[in-house]
């Protein structure tokens, strides 16, 4: 804005104005408080640090970070679409191309992957639990209901976006 100013004065008066913007420390203050933020976490608890050591806690941040760039919220925060679309018929939360996606649209597609994701838990899970094995039959029948239902969603998003893809599932 300021620099299309200065453009329009100087056309118009031969006057050149510099323009001068301050850089802009926010992104560089915000690492160094969560850098401080860790740290002193780590500190508070530097008597059991055994939680690094944890194999579920960095399987479900891999799991997380992969949910988060499958369903394309790095194409999002690239491109920076808007969260939904207005039109005359209602609210869009699914872009009909599949050149583009709403910012909903993710955040839709993270749950549904994570869905399908707890269903192939809870299968695997039934299959190693000893136990009961009437609750190990309803794990597995419930695993196995929560991978088709939603992996059949996750493929009905794909087919409407992408026009002409010929397979479906359970839901058109």
């Amino acid at each position: 804005a300021a620099e299309s100013i200065a453009k329009w004065i100087a056309e118009r008066t031969d006057i050149q104005i510099r323009v001068f913007r301050p850089p802009n420390y926010s992104g560089t203050l915000a690492l160094v408080m969560l850098c401080i933020l860790v740290a002193g976490f780590l500190y508070m608890r530097r008597n059991n640090l055994d939680f690094l050591y944890n194999k579920s806690l960095w399987a479900v941040c891999a799991v997380f970070f992969c949910f988060a760039m499958v369903s394309g919220q790095m194409w999002n925060h690239i491109r920076g679409p808007p969260f939904v679309h207005y039109t005359h018929n209602g609210v869009s939360y699914i872009h009909s191309s599949s050149q583009g996606q709403f910012v909903l649209e993710s955040y839709i597609v993270i749950v549904l992957n994570a869905a399908v994701v707890i269903g192939m838990i809870m299968v695997t899970d039934a299959g190693s639990r000893k136990g009961d094995v009437r609750m190990r039959q309803i794990m597995a029948i419930v695993g196995l209901v929560l991978i088709n239902v939603f992996f059949s969603i996750i493929l009905s998003i794909f087919r409407s976006k992408a026009h002409g893809y010929p397979y479906s599932y359970l839901f058109k």
